[in-house]
């Protein structure tokens, strides 16, 4: 089943921790997400959850590169302390970025540090029984130094690793600007996807805004087995709560 999930630090950035939650409940949704736990009131974060009945379906983990293998040591430690945190939380998911292209490196080097770093970390994770899902960005638009461009090389990377806690964040605005064809895409791979991510494309606003037409996206994702979220991640144009109680209406269609 796909549960749709609301990104507070994107869709109602700069509201108090109190008021976006309670903005989230009060649309309809039972679960957010958020990025760097490190930045947040986590007691307060517990606390509401609970009061308001809202899961947490993700965050981050810390933002240190998994290109350069003399970094991997404190990547492995980051997520070690991540996923204290998403025991805490009740947090069955952790996005994780892979880093900036390194220069003077050859591509293929930078993968196996990927490769090899998400290996090291994989039995941490599978011992917590949380897991972590790597995301790929574009380059054209929003990240123009990161590695992972592509979800085809993403899903190359699950295989090579070959953990069960190790996926990907299908990011659907990025993908739609970085390769398209999302419909093909997500179904040959939707086994290696543990989250997704939506956005407007063009502008990263309102899901309605733009090229992507997202309920026939979200019903082949429900068609398929599978069973997880979609964090709304965006900036809305208009109040937040009407894109919210927009999108959550397909859902209750």
């Amino acid at each position: 089943m796909l549960t749709p999930s609301v990104c507070f630090d994107a869709v109602l950035e700069g509201v108090p921790l109190d008021e976006a939650l309670r903005t989230v409940s009060a649309c309809g949704y039972s679960a957010f997400e958020f990025w760097a736990w490190w930045e947040k009131d986590l007691t307060t974060m517990n606390r509401l959850r609970k009061e308001l009945d809202l899961s947490v379906s993700a965050c981050c983990t810390r933002f240190i590169t998994l290109t350069d293998p003399k970094r991997r040591d404190d990547y492995v430690r980051g997520v070690e302390e991540s996923i204290v945190v998403a025991k805490q939380l009740d947090c069955p998911t952790l996005i994780s970025q892979v880093g900036d292209f390194i220069r003077g490196v050859p591509r293929s080097d930078q993968h196996d540090s990927i490769v090899a770093g998400l290996k090291q970390a994989a039995p941490l994770l599978e011992d917590a029984g949380i897991t972590l899902v790597i995301e790929p960005l574009n380059e054209v638009v929003d990240h123009p130094d990161y590695y992972l461009i592509s979800s085809d090389e993403a899903f190359d990377i699950v295989d090579e690793v070959d953990s069960p806690r190790v996926k990907v964040v299908f990011d659907i605005y990025h993908q739609q600007i970085s390769e398209g064809h999302l419909l093909s895409r997500i179904k040959q791979h939707i086994e290696k996807i543990a989250h997704f991510h939506a956005a407007g494309n063009p502008g990263r606003n309102e899901l309605s805004r733009g090229e992507i037409h997202y309920p026939q996206i979200f019903q082949a994702i429900s068609s398929s087995d599978y069973d997880g979220y979609v964090g709304l991640e965006y900036w809305p144009v208009a109040e937040p709560a009407e894109g919210l109680k927009e999108v959550i209406s397909w859902f209750q269609n």
